[in-house]
């Protein structure tokens, strides 16, 4: 259950991935107002107030928010970042772009820094999802019940070192190593299609059902704007580590979350796959 909240009504904008959907159902008591992002997800999230805006609706947003009552704001789910040219801009949107572009030049988080000065602006806290339902980010420790093995302490080590790296350039937040060798950064493609294309490597180079090695790890960039682009891991990222033969999954402790906790940990477990949770700088 989440805790007592110090808002009146929260508002929650939701891109695609199951993230905004557990984060409602949590909130359920408390009446959220959901602002489903065009083009992103498809649940209608029945049984809630809701309303759709494109991205660059920027006004439009602001303006069914205020309607609803809400004084507080927390973006969930994954929003790619999209063609200027595509999007269904209003006035305030438009007046945001120069910013955006601006700031895009630094990277997505500046982008990311932008959008949400422009709603505190407007008189809306911004919330961090960890910080509405804080079940969602662990604290340090092994949570299946197969731990890491020496061999898989080092490729976690590794592949954490590499993820931060990685995140000081702000490129990714996601790294793959195995028997000491990095098989695959994250960048502008996510973390999916990254573990996708771990499949087509050589069996040599990666494990396989019988024998698994190899690590996912995710990580926060040192620059990250941790209200709105916590790295996540749900079933979707289970399924794909298991096909890619890795021995499991390391994240860092605050600096991650994790969406349908009790199944993700179900899931591995099945397959023998560990999740380590390491504390930040570690």
């Amino acid at each position: 259950m989440p805790d007592q909240p110090h808002w009146t009504r929260l508002g929650l904008v939701a891109g695609g991935g199951d993230l905004p959907v557990e984060i409602a159902h949590a909130m359920a008591g408390m009446n959220p107002f959901i602002v489903r992002v065009k083009g992103f997800g498809t649940d209608p999230f029945e049984g809630f107030e809701s309303v759709e805006k494109s991205i660059g609706q920027i006004g439009g947003i602001l303006k069914a928010l205020k309607a609803a009552g809400c004084d507080a704001l927390c973006f969930a789910g994954y929003v790619t970042r999209p063609d200027i040219k595509d999007l269904q801009m209003d006035a305030r949107g438009l007046v945001l772009v120069p910013k955006a572009l601006a700031a895009g030049r630094k990277g997505d988080d500046a982008i990311l820094r932008v959008v949400i000065e422009e709603f505190e602006q407007a008189g809306l806290t911004v919330i961090g999802a960890n910080e509405v339902l804080k079940s969602l980010a662990p604290g340090a420790g092994v949570l299946t019940r197969t731990a890491p093995s020496q061999a898989d302490q080092a490729d976690i080590d590794k592949a954490l070192a590499t993820a931060r790296h990685m995140g000081e350039m702000d490129i990714g937040q996601a790294a793959v190593v195995a028997r000491g060798t990095v098989l695959a950064v994250e960048a502008q493609e996510g973390t999916n299609p990254m573990l996708d294309r771990l499949v087509e490597l050589p069996g040599h180079l990666r494990g396989q059902a019988g024998e698994r090695f190899g690590v996912l790890a995710k990580t926060p960039k040192p620059i990250q704007e941790r209200r709105i682009d916590l790295p996540t891991i749900g079933l979707e990222t289970v399924v794909r580590c298991e096909r890619a033969g890795l021995a499991g999954i390391a994240l860092e402790a605050g600096g991650a979350l994790i969406v349908n906790r009790e199944a993700v940990i179900e899931a591995l477990d099945a397959v023998g796959m560990f999740l380590v949770v390491s504390e930040a700088g570690q």
